[in-house]
């Protein structure tokens, strides 16, 4: 079968939809003779607005809606953003591609400038990661930490409403949007974990559908794939997701990848940090090494009390 039409799903925010739409235009680049159509769908994580994430459950979440259009065959692929994506993808799908990942890292937006150090009990920051959360109480338990939801241009609004004095989002939504004159600082990764695949574009397709696979196949980067999969691989140990406050960040130099991970309270109380270096080859079990070591070092302890916390 040679499919000459070949449908993108995707989620209808203004950034789902540039993600999209970039894969849409590279693979058309890679193949003239074939047509590309991007189809919206609204996902769970669309509709719930007002609601912190960490609440509301996080299987699927902006993922759930997107996998029935693909078994059911209304598209071919979805484009994700990795760090929504679950670890562990459910039994009809794979993942089929990793775009070169772009900005990792947490950026911070303030208002009037000040860093995060600099910040006092007068100050508000706002997040709705648990991850966040704990690093920024972990480094300047003097704020105030809320929650905040909605899209970028929602969010700079509750700002200079006074929501809050400043936001903690990810660099690579603001970078893709043209928000770069927003960002005050980006923070790096021994400063500032950042999530497992920040900054990340996962395409996502059936299984055994082969030839789907060899069209995204020419989208795919090996290097950010092994990055990726070092820090998934580390979340996937220890059970981790959007509820939990859990961190990764692998760097290749060489053949060589260190993946640095995090766990976390959620106030900031206790946090376990390590690293790990290894054949970039062995992404894998390096990542679910160091969540092994992390979790015999208090890990454990750590996320059972998270999870305590968030069924109460």
């Amino acid at each position: 079968m040679n499919k000459s039409n070949i449908k993108i799903g995707t989620r209808g925010s203004k950034l789902a939809l540039y993600q999209a739409n970039l894969v849409k235009s590279k693979l058309e680049e890679a193949f003239p003779d074939k047509t590309f159509e991007i189809n919206i769908i609204t996902t769970k994580g669309d509709k719930i607005l007002d609601v912190a994430l960490s609440k509301i459950g996080d299987k699927g979440l902006f993922t759930k809606e997107l996998e029935v259009a693909l078994f059911n065959g209304e598209v071919d692929m979805c484009v994700h953003s990795l760090k929504d994506l679950p670890t562990v993808f459910p039994e009809g799908a794979q993942l089929g591609a990793i775009l070169q990942r772009a900005e990792f890292k947490d950026a911070w937006v303030s208002k009037d400038g000040l860093s995060l150090d600099e910040m006092n009990e007068t100050h508000t920051v706002a997040t709705s990661s648990l991850r966040r959360k704990a690093q920024v109480h972990k480094i300047n338990p003097k704020v105030k930490v809320v929650d905040i939801r909605g899209n970028v241009d929602t969010r700079i609004k509750k700002m200079n409403e006074g929501h809050c004095d400043a936001m903690v989002m990810a660099g690579a939504g603001l970078i893709r949007l043209g928000y770069n004159n927003v960002i005050t600082s980006l923070f790096d990764p021994e400063y500032f974990v950042s999530a497992c695949g920040q900054g990340a574009i996962a395409i996502e397709i059936r299984e055994n559908d082969s030839e789907i696979d060899a069209v995204v196949k020419k989208l795919h980067c090996t290097k950010s794939y092994q990055q990726i999969t070092a820090e998934r691989s580390f979340l996937n140990e220890l059970e981790g997701g959007c509820q939990i406050p859990i961190g990764a960040y692998a760097k290749i130099e060489s053949d060589e990848l260190s993946v640095l991970g995090l766990v976390a309270m959620p106030d900031g109380s206790k946090e376990l940090r390590g690293e790990l270096k290894g054949k970039a080859c062995d992404a894998e079990s390096i990542g679910r090494k160091l969540a092994q070591q992390i979790a015999k070092q208090g890990g454990i302890e750590i996320l059972d009390k998270v999870r305590n916390l968030n069924n109460q």
